[in-house]
């Protein structure tokens, strides 16, 4: 077993090396461009994860959960950064698997079922439609009942 992931891990470059001269056999210097971009956006990733760490860790200590989901996916979301950074279409490919898998703690801000972003359930969290007329107290109307004040 240890074999196999020492033999994956020393072809993972040279695999990536012989895509990239490929590709760039093909289609010239529009390589470089795409690698630059993608490197870009791979530290994008890398800087907005690491300011919502902490809000997604409060959020899931104010709800009163685990706060320890939320720090796995956003040390999946920044190995997924990571592999943006490395120049490869490979490594590019399997960032781009990490995002598409979805989380189950609910981003910054997003509620989930009947709960507010802090895990409660809202105050108004049955809504009554009906319709009012407004009655003018010094002519009532002949369908509307008037009950006594209690002062």
């Amino acid at each position: 077993m240890r074999f196999i992931i020492f033999a994956i891990l020393l072809a993972f470059p040279f695999l990536e090396i012989a895509v990239l001269i490929e590709l760039s056999q093909r289609y010239g210097w529009w390589v470089l461009v795409y690698l630059v971009i993608i490197g870009y956006l791979g530290l994008q990733l890398i800087r907005s994860e690491k300011d919502l760490m902490a809000a997604r860790m409060f959020q899931q200590m104010g709800a009163g959960s685990n706060p320890v989901a939320a720090m796995f996916s956003t040390a999946r979301n920044m190995f997924a950064g990571v592999l943006l950074l490395i120049p490869g279409v490979i490594s590019d490919v399997l960032a781009v698997v990490l995002l598409l898998i979805p989380s189950r703690t609910p981003g910054v801000g997003a509620t989930g079922n009947k709960h507010s972003a802090y895990g409660r359930a809202s105050a108004n969290d049955e809504v009554i439609e009906g319709e009012f007329t407004e009655v003018n107290d010094s002519k009532p109307a002949d369908n509307v009942v008037h009950l006594p004040r209690k002062d």
